[in-house]
């Protein structure tokens, strides 16, 4: 390093043996830093005589009329790592960024400690938008990081003490389950996650248990089995419930996403079992691929356009320092051919 010209954050970070991120958090006074290494790179910036460039300073002072939109990657069939019931959303997002005259950058989340400050500390953005969690319990601690440091964010999904946007689960599950129930299936299996580490599954089998019993059936725990939404997860909970005595002779099956209930069609196939006249399938999400299998999956559809200019709407809306309330979407059920009724049953 040389002391000739005006220092820059990268001279304190060399003398600091810091990154310029923690040095630009430092200078903040983030408590994501270590309070010895602020101080220590505080002194190194009086020393230097160090001043904090007015234009490149935080995200409240600087506006890039730039919007972060990060996913997460999710086990997937091919090399994606999208979940593609974000692919129609992400569209959506584009073009509501483009009416409010910002851009978008699309990036994944990284694992990282620092993956959600470094878009802060180098401008990229003037806030995130995140699609996509994993275990809700795993990614708890980077939604506490994110208010800690001040960050701009809003999450598509579980409303769990942030600022998101989600479609009404419950409703959704409940609106599958009554489809069944009506069609004269009181043996209704329930595929995917049931527990709090997957929040909007675990909402949509509530909906499923609150009306089987209003219906008067009871709950029988060997008719839930967990999966995640893949078609393999589908495919093997399937396996093992149709492998399953405590499952016994079900009749229709509410998968908590439209993979699940793909992956759950081919296990019933290959089983000699016939996905809407043997069993009845119904899935969440209505994916475009929905109305191309065989049988047609009924599905709960989510509202993808309104998602995205939701998350765009409340983003920018926190930008500029209004107060801003999560928002949930009401689901509609779109029944096809997977579903049929039993005999007797019109």
């Amino acid at each position: 390093m040389t002391n000739k010209g005006k220092a820059t954050s990268i001279d304190i970070a060399y003398l600091a043996g810091v990154s310029q991120s923690t040095v630009s958090r430092a200078l903040r006074n983030s408590p994501l830093v270590k309070p010895e290494t602020v101080a220590r790179i505080q002194q190194i910036a009086r020393e230097l005589n160090y001043k904090v460039d007015k234009h490149a300073s935080s995200l409240r002072t600087q506006q890039s009329t730039t919007l972060a939109l990060l996913l997460f990657e999710d086990p997937t069939s091919d090399d994606s790592l999208i979940n593609p019931f974000f692919l129609s959303m992400l569209g959506s997002i584009t073009r509501a960024c483009a009416v409010k005259g910002y851009d978008l950058l699309v990036s994944f989340q990284q694992l990282s400690d620092d993956w959600h400050a470094d878009y802060e500390d180098s401008h990229k953005a003037d806030g995130i938008i995140l699609l996509g969690y994993g275990d809700d319990v795993d990614y708890q601690p980077k939604m506490q990081q994110l208010d800690a440091q001040g960050t701009r964010y809003v999450r598509w999904g579980a409303d769990s003490g942030t600022l998101c946007v989600s479609s009404d689960n419950r409703q959704g599950g409940i609106l599958a389950t009554q489809h069944l129930i009506e069609l004269g299936h009181k043996r209704i299996a329930f595929i995917g996650d049931a527990s709090n580490h997957y929040p909007e599954l675990f909402a949509r089998y509530q909906g499923y248990a609150a009306s089987l019993l209003a219906a008067g059936i009871s709950l029988e725990p060997g008719l839930q089995v967990d999966a995640i939404t893949t078609e393999e997860s589908g495919y093997k909970a399937t396996c093992a419930l149709l492998d399953s005595k405590s499952a016994g002779d079900f009749t229709a099956i509410f998968a908590a996403s439209d993979l699940i209930a793909i992956g759950a069609m081919q296990a019933l196939t290959e089983r000699g079992l016939k996905p809407g006249k043997d069993v009845s399938i119904v899935g969440f999400d209505d994916l475009p691929l929905a109305r191309f299998t065989t049988p047609a999956l009924t599905t709960v559809r989510q509202d993808t356009k309104l998602a995205g200019e939701s998350l765009v709407d409340k983003l920018i809306s926190r930008i500029r320092g209004e107060s801003v309330e999560a928002v949930t979407i009401p689901t509609q059920l779109i029944v096809r051919n997977s579903c049929g009724a039993l005999p007797g049953k019109v």
